[in-house]
């Protein structure tokens, strides 16, 4: 993730790249993610039309607060495929820090039902939804912290028998949010080798990123635990590995100047 606020929707397991220039960050930032998972339902597929994940920051819902992320997985999403805590990307976006009151899905017509025999049919979307799936989130963004926003999508609940064989959708949501403010920064030198920057956690999860020109670095979002974090450069006769960083919960770790072999 490149240095922006995410709201993202993340598989679990997904290798998941963050990078954030110390000097070229933007001031007064924070880093969101939105992830979607789901409760378990009683059907093959609930397969869900997701067009846009937009975000309100005013108390009221007047429509010129809305604010749609600029970095959409748009697609039509199979619910009970992030079961059992599995999530997947949905959007990322850089947003200003101060407060978040709602977040809103945009869906698309394309949602379909898949029964246990094996028929598909069309999950109509109530016309009072046609504005959107919209869900109380009442967040305070706080720099340089990555927020992690779950949409907890119940399938059994958000399918809704019509009789005669047909079904709407009235999604039924839960968020949940998560603050993530652990980070690990430094300088490398010499700056002109500009290493990637890869670290990496016992699970064996990787964030990476690159130094900029002046050779600073800082890689945030991350949650507590020990992490090992390496260096690539061009050549790779230059490159290290640091082990054993111990990052804390709202703590940004510094690694101070690491000093990369010149041969």
């Amino acid at each position: 993730m490149r240095k922006r606020y995410f709201i993202t929707f993340l598989m679990s397991g997904l290798v998941w790249f963050s990078s954030c220039d110390s000097d070229n960050d933007t001031n007064g930032s924070a880093t969101m993610q939105v992830r979607l998972t789901d409760s378990p339902g009683d059907y093959e597929e609930v397969n869900v039309d997701i067009q846009s994940v937009q975000i309100h920051k005013e108390d009221s819902d007047d429509e010129s607060g809305w604010q749609t992320l600029d970095e959409i997985h748009p697609g039509i999403y199979n619910l009970l495929d992030f079961a059992n805590g599995r999530d997947t990307l949905l959007a990322s976006a850089n947003l200003p820090t101060g407060a978040i009151s709602q977040i809103r899905l945009i869906l698309g017509e394309n949602n379909t039902l898949k029964l246990k025999d094996g028929t598909l049919v069309e999950l109509k979307t109530p016309s009072g939804q046609s504005s959107g799936v919209k869900l109380q989130l009442n967040a305070n963004l706080k720099e340089d912290v990555t927020y992690v926003v779950l949409l907890d999508f119940d399938a059994a609940k958000s399918v809704v028998a019509r009789g005669n064989g047909q079904y709407n959708l009235k999604p039924v949501v839960r968020t949940i949010t998560q603050a993530i403010a652990g980070g690990i920064k430094g300088k490398v030198s010499p700056a002109e080798y500009k290493p990637g920057i890869y670290v990496i956690s016992a699970a064996s999860d990787t964030t990476g990123g690159f130094a900029n020109d002046n050779g600073d670095f800082l890689i945030k979002g991350l949650e507590a635990g020990t992490y090992t974090v390496k260096f690539y450069a061009a050549d790779s006769v230059h490159n290290k590995t640091v082990e054993n960083v111990t990052v804390s919960q709202d703590e940004i770790k510094d690694l101070g100047t690491v000093e990369l072999p010149l041969q």
